[in-house]
């Protein structure tokens, strides 16, 4: 979903990001019910009249949070996993930097939650766009050898799965057990299954 201006200069794009950055601690922190254009706009130290230069309303600004979301999530994933050797390894550090992302901003599951009632298309996309790289991935290693042959969007849904969950145990109930701890547990279960 596009916003009604792209920025032309360093300076509007630094304003368009100060309002999302914005609209994610106002939103997250109130819901969407409660949040206001004026509590946005005063949270990015900018005029109104300046948000209806980057944003139509603040359906629009919802909708784009959820994409900047997933955008800033993909971009942490990818760096966390790029020097992975294998689909294994990348699951293991993939895992971390999910964990790590959410924990720095433990806004996005209110915001994320929130859009599958404010905006299902928004909450849908989200998903899809994950779930569809991460059966491409899958794919790729299994015609490569590095895991065993199944049902790569099954398997993708399975794995976004764990991670959601336990983000939110982290940062939605405040779970304080290291990280370091929940990835080597969980990527235990990953690798090896429950059989004995």
């Amino acid at each position: 979903m596009e916003a009604s201006a792209t920025p032309k200069t360093a300076r509007g794009e630094a304003t368009r990001r100060a309002i999302l950055s914005a609209a994610e601690d106002v939103i997250g922190t109130r819901g969407y019910n409660d949040a206001s254009i004026t509590d946005i706009t005063r949270e990015a130290g900018c005029a109104q009249g300046t948000f209806y230069i980057y944003f139509k309303s603040k359906d629009e600004v919802f909708a784009e949070l959820v994409v900047e979301m997933g955008r800033l999530l993909r971009h942490a994933l990818s760096e966390a996993t790029e020097a992975a050797p294998d689909r294994l390894s990348a699951e293991k550090e993939g895992l971390r930097g999910f964990l790590t992302f959410v924990t720095a901003h433990p806004n996005l599951y209110r915001i994320i939650q929130e859009a599958l009632f404010v905006n299902p298309d928004a909450y849908r996309a989200y998903f899809q766009t994950f779930a569809d790289g991460y059966r491409e991935a899958l794919k790729e290693a299994d015609a490569a050898g590095e895991i065993r042959p199944g049902d790569p969007d099954v398997r993708a849904w399975m794995l976004m799965g764990i991670a959601k969950t336990l983000g939110e145990r982290a940062v939605v109930w405040g779970d304080e057990t290291p990280i370091d701890h929940v990835v080597e547990a969980a990527h235990d279960m990953i690798v090896n299954g429950l059989k004995r």
